[in-house]
């Protein structure tokens, strides 16, 4: 298996289980500071316990490796955080979801500037593509945004962008730290707004579940796939979560996707399908013949 496969697979099993993400969140009754509280702080358990499990006695090192890049990459995490929070509560929900659709074409420019790297014709197509579907889908809603929830949701797709780019360049260095530090400053920016012990036993087994498991194992891949996968790909992969959440929504509590829905999420599970099957197919090894 190549490291390109083996990182898109990781990517993909990533977001899949991000994706039940919008799920919890409807299902877990308290204030949106608390539950990104709560959210941060068990997804950093979550990954620390990995860290700690698959290193063992190797584990301070590892967390030590991280070093500057893996700071900066756990601020920018914990500031891309707090920014789609901000952005979710000052404008439309609809508003911060197209806008966040163009964080992969924001990777590409940051991959291009930062990294050289060249950025296959097939990304430029699939990102428009996907932004275009997220369009179709959010596009009848986007009403009653205002200024600064729209530049929270800008800032927090440049933050996002800028962190994959990171993890990028880092290599063969253990970014899982950075996840980690990430969630950990997420939930000490909350706590002056949350209200941690205000939650019953029930929310707060609900919090585990979407922190340590469908946030801390997602992130935990996606953050190792990233180190095989240029930024733009594994940001149009994340923006797979737009097409899944609905759907699981509409399983679990019998809210129905609308039509735009289901023509907008067509477009980008094609444009996506086209785009990961091509980079399998332009990096597999050439046979040898005898």
């Amino acid at each position: 298996m190549t490291d390109r496969s083996r990182g898109l697979i990781l990517t993909i099993v990533g977001v899949l289980c991000l994706s039940p993400d919008g799920l919890l969140i409807r299902l877990i009754e308290t204030d949106q500071w608390t539950l990104v509280f709560w959210r941060g702080g068990f997804m950093a358990a979550g990954l620390l316990a990995f860290i700690l499990l698959r290193n063992r006695s190797d584990a301070g090192r590892v967390l030590r490796a991280a070093g500057g890049p893996g700071l900066l990459a756990g601020l920018i995490f914990a500031l891309s955080t707090v920014l789609f929070v901000t952005s979710i509560l000052t404008t439309a929900v609809a508003n911060t979801l197209v806008i966040l659709s163009a964080g992969p074409l924001v990777a590409a420019f940051f991959s291009r500037w930062i990294l050289g790297e060249a950025i296959q014709l097939r990304t430029w197509v699939a990102s428009i593509a996907v932004l275009v579907g997220l369009t179709t889908i959010f596009g009848g809603s986007m009403q009653g945004g205002t200024l600064p929830g729209d530049l929270c949701a800008l800032g927090s797709a440049l933050c996002m962008a800028a962190y994959l780019v990171i993890v990028r360049r880092a290599g063969s260095l253990d970014m899982l730290p950075a996840a980690a530090l990430g969630g950990i400053l997420t939930a000490i920016a909350m706590l002056p707004l949350a209200a941690p012990f205000s939650i019953d036993l029930r929310d707060l087994a609900l919090l585990a579940l979407l922190g340590l498991f469908v946030q801390g194992a997602s992130f935990g891949m996606i953050t190792i796939g990233a180190r095989h996968l240029p930024a733009p790909e594994v940001g149009l992969i994340m923006l797979l979560e737009a097409v899944l959440g609905p759907l699981w929504v509409w399983l679990a509590i019998g809210e129905v996707p609308s039509l735009q829905t289901f023509l907008g999420g067509g477009v980008i599970l094609v444009s996506l399908a086209a785009h990961s099957a091509a980079g399998l197919v332009r990096s597999r090894p050439a046979r040898t013949c005898f």
